[in-house]
């Protein structure tokens, strides 16, 4: 697994995503979003240390299901889920250590 680069139109059902075992991120924004495209060098960035983790890249906007089951409210949101449940979430990302350190709390327990 590796970081998704296009956001993806279709959305899968929430209880798809809640099902999912492991470390996943779920992003939500758009490719015309200025916020999204410029968080993009600093998802890249945090993720080179955690290859092992699900990247879910999720095009947002109104009336999308799948961004308001998570009350998405700005993108990108990136949402930090292990095994099925949200641990934190991170909305427009300033630097990558934010998202390091987010990535952290989801990734350590599998090296456990």
């Amino acid at each position: 697994m590796a970081m998704t680069t296009r956001y993806a139109t279709s959305q899968p059902p929430r209880a798809d995503i809640d099902d999912l075992t492991g470390a996943t991120v779920v992003e939500f924004g758009t490719d015309w979003c200025g916020f999204c495209r410029a968080a993009q060098p600093l998802i890249a960035q945090a993720f080179h240390d955690h290859p092992d983790v699900r990247h879910l890249k999720i095009e947002d906007g109104s009336g999308r299901a799948l961004g308001r089951s998570f009350r998405v409210k700005l993108w990108p949101t990136l949402v930090f889920m292990l095994n099925g449940k949200e641990i934190t979430r991170v909305v427009r990302p300033r630097d990558a250590s934010e998202i390091r350190d987010a990535l952290a709390l989801i990734d350590e327990p599998l090296a456990r």
